[in-house]
């Protein structure tokens, strides 16, 4: 009769345990859908669940990518043509504030340390470092660099930031406390998206007038490796496992999975449409979802299964996306 009752009780403890958790991961699964339209402006709001567009409103010229901030409390948009960063809510997407003066921030990133903020100035071929004060921005060296910097990672320790230069062929070094160029080394057609190798050993460099992903030796600048992946090899997105990435293939309109410790391909997603490009997780790790910027069109992909299972119409060239919470940028 004690073990019977034993056996019960821990049977209604397992099932509210697993309760718990199913409310949990399912409470900390994102709602809101940021998607950037380049070509036209604005920002679609897409309810997750239902998987239609709620809301779109004008955000600034050429809206291309977007972050969040240290503290987690606003998504920064960066208008390339509009010279301005505007703050959204990164659950709801709604407006926060509009930052001026912030010059041609194409791509952005904040160092590990949170300390630095560098914004990659496609148009006007510099890169812009600021230092960060709590939720502002002081600018503290414009950087000149050759033709139309792309893409941005950083050293693990903030001290280097590495820059693509997409129509000149290079990869650029900056030391971000002395705001200078270390080096520069030549690279394949195009460079685009750039990421640092979890062990940080190596650069992973997608070359946009190519069909692979190089692999550079930062500390040695040197190229040691190519992977074949598509033609339009352009913008990275980890899997959040510390091992895999995806790659989206713009002109093959397919995604490439890298695995990083081997450097190496392990699979294609092909049958997508036109324009593959910016890329995000769901927490659990189940779905990629994508913009498609020569198709105004967001795609989900089962992960597992590697498939499209539905696409949603967005604005003209959309291009970077966001959601919070999302799986690990590692």
């Amino acid at each position: 009769m004690i073990t019977g009752t034993f056996m019960k009780m821990t049977h209604h403890i397992l099932c509210l345990i697993l309760a718990l958790t199913s409310t949990t991961v399912f409470a900390t699964q994102a709602k809101t859908a940021i998607v950037l339209n380049s070509g036209e402006a604005t920002v679609s709001l897409i309810d997750m669940s239902s998987r239609q567009v709620t809301k779109t409103f004008y955000v600034g010229k050429e809206p291309h990518h977007l972050m969040i901030t240290p503290d987690q409390k606003s998504v920064l948009v960066a208008n390339a043509a509009g010279d301005d960063i505007v703050y959204l809510d990164p659950v709801t997407g709604a407006m926060q504030r509009r930052v001026p003066n912030i010059i041609d921030p194409y791509h952005i990133g904040y160092s590990p340390d949170k300390k630095w903020f560098v914004a990659a100035g496609n148009r006007l071929d510099r890169v812009d470092i600021y230092s960060v004060q709590g939720q502002e921005l002081k600018l503290a060296k414009i950087v000149k660099a050759a033709k139309t910097p792309s893409h941005i990672a950083f050293t693990f320790d903030s001290k280097i930031t590495f820059i693509t230069l997409q129509d000149s062929n290079e990869l650029i070094a900056i030391d971000l406390a002395k705001q200078e160029t270390l080096w520069k080394m030549p690279i394949g057609k195009m460079p685009a998206g750039v990421w640092m190798t979890p062990n940080e050993k190596y650069l992973l460099i997608g070359l946009t007038g190519s069909d692979a992903v190089q692999v550079v030796d930062w500390r040695q600048q040197k190229i040691i490796k190519e992977i074949k992946t598509g033609r339009g090899a352009h913008n990275f997105r980890p899997l959040g496992d510390k091992k895999h990435i995806f790659l989206t293939n713009r002109v093959d309109a397919t995604i490439s999975i890298l695995d990083m410790d081997k450097l190496e391909k392990v699979g294609d997603i092909k049958g997508l449409p036109a324009g593959p490009d910016c890329m995000d997780v769901t927490a659990d790790g189940k779905e990629l979802w994508v913009t498609f910027r020569f198709s105004k069109k967001v795609g989900i992909i089962d992960i597992a299964s590697r498939k499209l299972i539905s696409t949603i119409p967005v604005g003209k060239s959309p291009h970077g996306i966001f959601f919070h919470p999302s799986a690990p940028w590692e």
